[in-house]
């Protein structure tokens, strides 16, 4: 299994449903391109959170693959990268190789753009499932049905929806009752996220990630 995790903004909470997900399917991990804070990356953060790619889970199950690309400028990849003197090629963006399932990050929403031409929903394949994080804020609600119709527009099937936050059940509903979305879970607004939260999390969501 291929899931793709996508939000429907920045800072929604991507890297933590990206770890949760990982764990819980003791999967592999790929973030295609990493724009900024490279010697704190998400690639570095899911490896603090996970234990499953520790020593202390006996056995090395999950993979962290490396970024096509690592841009300088925590911005929009396409600007990161114009920064950087370089133009992002989705020919040069290989999926890694692996037996094992493979949760893939994207950066930023769907409509982020990578060069002139492509955008973050250019990275996503037909064998992808699609898994959307949305936060609880106001205007959530818009972007996550945006979101939704950006990828049916591209006859890209979301397999599940996670939401990120205290319940807000009118938010929600709505939501779930015009996309019609597989719910996975929620995310607590939680006041740290460790090992034993994400493992407490994983647990909850397992069940449901498989049988997407």
């Amino acid at each position: 299994m291929k899931l793709f995790i996508t939000g429907i903004g920045t800072d929604v909470g991507k890297t933590v449903a990206s770890a949760i997900c990982v764990q819980a399917l003791e999967a592999d991990y790929w973030k295609p391109i990493q724009a900024g804070d490279l010697d704190n990356s998400d690639s570095k953060k899911i490896q603090s959170l996970i234990s499953c790619h520790t020593e202390r889970s006996r056995s090395v199950k999950s993979q962290i693959h490396k970024n096509a690309y690592q841009l300088n400028t925590p911005a929009s990849p396409h600007y990161a990268a114009q920064l950087d003197g370089i133009t992002i090629d989705l020919k040069k963006i290989i999926e890694p190789e692996t037996n094992n399932h493979l949760v893939i990050e994207g950066a930023g929403g769907i409509l982020v753009p990578l060069n002139n031409n492509d955008c973050i929903i250019d990275l996503i394949q037909p064998d992808y499932k699609v898994i959307i994080v949305s936060r609880h804020y106001l205007g959530s609600i818009n972007h996550t049905l945006l979101t939704f119709e950006a990828l049916k527009n591209r006859n890209i099937e979301v397999a599940g929806i996670i939401f990120s936050g205290d319940e807000n059940k009118a938010t929600e509903d709505i939501i779930l009752s015009k996309t019609k979305a597989k719910l996975i879970g929620r995310i607590e607004n939680e006041p740290y996220f460790d090992e034993n939260v994400i493992q407490y999390y994983a647990d909850k969501f397992r069940e449901n990630l498989i049988n997407l």
